[in-house]
């Protein structure tokens, strides 16, 4: 089969990008599909502000009928590249047929326009944006339904990308437990009540609070719990209050909890229904009447029965002292006094580069394995020296 590839350029373009996953998957029952908006904002520089200083490109590829058989993205941001050992860029929205002279028209496409712009390497499948979105393959976990914004893919593309040359950056893992009150570790409960006798800390959900300080909050913990992580740059303060912002419309107050000292914020963990169980029958559409249907099932008959466990994050000073406990034992209060209806809870984005994380979430969260995403990457120069990501709190040598 010979195929011709075409870059995405004008709006018919766009749709025959979009539409491709839905012909694909039609049929599988786990996978859900994406708001198209979802997808398009990310390569819409209104909205996506590592365009100012990057560039994304989008193809499709067609077979010998003219049908859509394939697709991929690719870009780069200038400063983020930099960052790396080596100028690396990504590529993301992969979707084809089961056919590896297919996935490498597409891959050779990425990587020789990323090669013109300066890049030695490229990760994929990665989102140009935030990594709790559109980040890592799918290598385990097929079965289950993937959280919102999570990728879902078939097992065959395991093979595509290794079959290229991808190799194994970094694991993601997804935890799952179930809610339900005094099935922590005893040790959570121990470290609580030391926490309960030393004064200064206190663990609260933002019911009440002023979106914008809980914004302000969230960035500075997270400045100083990311920094000396590979990729992530500090947040600014209006970064912090958009993502705040655009959370709005499903954050459910008692999802969202932050750890204090002295009244000054030290740690959170950011929680939120998950989408997915409601979002499925809206064929990638978010129109008014789908806006509608979404809020009335998420606020009134609470469709979404599973938590999506965002993100989790303790400054370092506060290491070692049962911050993480104290957060999950104030939630667990709320599981306790019946005032949640939701079953389970999944724990996304657990990289393997963060070992104290995964003790955490495995000994005291008692959560367990549930899915495996990975993150490859591809050294346009076959004879350098592959390196995983270095572990989180390990400064790479110079």
């Amino acid at each position: 089969m010979r195929y011709g590839i075409e870059e995405v350029s004008d709006k018919g373009l766009t749709g025959e990008f979009l539409q491709l996953p839905k012909s694909l998957y039609k049929g599988n029952r786990n996978w859900v599909c994406p708001l198209d908006n979802d997808i398009e904002s990310i390569f819409d520089p209104a909205k996506n502000k590592k365009l100012a200083d990057g560039e994304a490109v989008r193809w499709i590829a067609r077979d010998e009928n003219g049908c859509v058989v394939g697709r991929i993205a690719a870009f780069y941001n200038r400063e983020d590249a930099a960052i790396e050992e080596q100028p690396t860029g990504g590529v993301g929205f992969f979707e084809a047929e089961n056919d590896q002279a297919l996935a490498n028209l597409l891959f050779d496409t990425a990587r020789e326009w990323l090669s013109a712009r300066g890049m030695e390497a490229m990760d994929g499948p990665i989102n140009f944006g935030s990594r709790d979105a559109w980040w890592g393959l799918l290598v385990d976990g097929f079965e289950f339904q993937p959280l919102y914004t999570n990728p879902y893919n078939p097992p065959y593309y395991i093979e595509l990308f290794e079959r290229y040359g991808f190799r194994n950056y970094f694991n993601q893992y997804t935890y799952n437990r179930r809610l339900a009150a005094g099935e922590l570790n005893k040790s959570v409960y121990d470290k609580v009540k030391r926490l309960e006798g030393a004064p200064g800390y206190r663990f609260e959900h933002i019911e009440g609070c002023d979106l914008r300080q809980v914004a302000e909050d969230f960035r500075l913990i997270y400045n100083k719990a990311w920094v000396n992580h590979s990729g992530v740059k500090p947040m600014e303060r209006e970064d912090a209050e958009r993502m705040m912002n655009s959370m709005k419309p499903i954050i459910d107050p008692k999802l969202i909890y932050f750890a204090f000292f002295n009244d000054e914020p030290i740690g959170f963990f950011i929680m939120v229904p998950d989408l997915n169980r409601v979002i499925g029958r809206f064929g990638g559409k978010l129109g008014l009447i789908n806006k509608i249907r979404l809020w009335f099932m998420l606020k009134v008959t609470r469709r979404a029965d599973r938590i999506f466990a965002l993100i989790f994050g303790v400054v370092p000073e506060f290491h070692g002292k049962g911050i993480e406990s104290g957060i999950i034992n104030r939630f667990e209060t709320e599981v306790k006094n019946g005032g949640l209806p939701y079953k389970t809870l999944e724990l996304a984005w657990v990289g393997d580069f963060n070992p104290i994380m995964m003790r955490m979430v495995e000994n005291y969260v008692c959560a367990t394995k549930h899915k495996t995403h990975v993150t490859y990457r591809y050294l346009f120069d076959r004879d350098r020296e592959f390196k995983r990501a270095p572990r989180i709190g390990i400064k790479k040598q110079s």
